[in-house]
């Protein structure tokens, strides 16, 4: 990102870049800053495409065309398919596309082997913009509340990262929340927190298998029934209640051997507090218990599948009966 920043901060533009990676703020961020920037409010000199299946020779005859009553012409590309696609004749163009030219690539989807990736890195930049560690987030959103005159604690600011996760999109929406819900005051507080940010469907599944392993079934049930108020589908839910079982069959086996938290977060892709919220279940549970529970959402899984259990009754039964045999 600070190649990014430098080049929009200076005017000195690449000709061409590849913003791509899975945390789609950023992308979106940088794509319109990068807009932005070259073309100064300049509309006539811009040309947008998205989608599979682009006339790569008009996308040619355009970038060759000089800019009019303008230094750039810029032509963003969305969601192509061309970085895992064959697409040979606009890799072997890019290193002759003109430096008044400026092609922004957007892509949900890279593969760093092909052409165009490596023709991007060779004559442009290509950044990876993947979800920021704890650390990273709590900077930005304090960043954020800052400016608008709002002080936050440590504490209070990991239980506001624990409710609102780790995608900048929905943390970003969670703090006009916050900035509006505080209105005349300039300390956000916990209570603040509880009462105006929206939990993520994450942390409920986490409170949920909390309530299923020291058998709280009513209090999983409950919780199961909020899931299923909010639309989320039965076998999303089943999917992630598995995902959980299986983060603390890692977080256990990592533990045996004495990994710190940071390289538990690194290898469950997932911040270190949530590794230390994890970690008591963990502990509680025998390993074969918890092997017991991610075959058990495997057979539930197997059952609706084959038509043998109907998918909301199926997850039901799960949370009621099957994990505490």
């Amino acid at each position: 990102m600070q190649t990014l920043n430098q080049d929009i901060r200076t005017g000195n533009f690449k000709r061409v870049y590849l913003l791509y990676g899975d945390e789609r703020f950023l992308v979106n961020r940088y794509k319109n800053r990068l807009k932005e920037a070259v073309l100064n409010g300049d509309a006539m000199n811009f040309h947008s495409f998205a989608g599979k299946g682009l006339n790569l020779k008009e996308i040619i005859g355009l970038a060759d065309t000089m800019p009019f009553f303008a230094e750039k012409r810029l032509i963003l590309i969305e969601d192509s398919g061309l970085f895992k696609e064959k697409a040979d004749e606009l890799a072997d163009y890019l290193p002759s596309l003109p430096e008044s030219t400026c092609m922004v690539f957007a892509e949900s989807e890279v593969d760093k082997r092909s052409r165009m990736y490596k023709a991007v890195k060779k004559y442009g930049y290509g950044a990876e913009l993947s979800r920021q560690d704890t650390a990273q987030l709590a900077k930005w959103a304090a960043g954020i509340l800052g400016k608008e005159g709002k002080k936050i604690a440590g504490s209070t600011m990991e239980l506001f990262l624990s409710k609102a996760g780790d995608d900048m999109e929905n943390i970003s929406s969670e703090l006009e929340k916050l900035i509006s819900y505080t209105l005349g005051r300039d300390v956000i507080t916990p209570q603040d927190v509880e009462d105006i940010c929206t939990t993520q469907v994450t942390n409920k599944i986490f409170d949920m298998v909390s309530a299923i392993t020291s058998r709280r079934t009513k209090r999983a049930m409950e919780l199961y029934e909020d899931l299923l108020i909010l639309k989320e589908p039965p076998m999303r839910i089943l999917f992630l209640i598995a995902r959980q079982f299986n983060q603390l069959l890692l977080l256990k086996d990592l533990s045996a051997k004495n990994a710190s938290r940071a390289e538990m977060a690194s290898v469950l892709k997932i911040p270190p507090f949530a590794v230390g919220r994890m970690m008591p279940q963990a502990k509680a549970l025998s390993r074969e218990k918890i092997l017991s529970c991610v075959r058990l959402c495997v057979d539930v899984e197997e059952a609706v599948k084959q038509g043998r259990l109907q998918d909301r009754l199926a997850v039901e039964l799960l949370v009621c009966d099957g994990f505490s045999a």
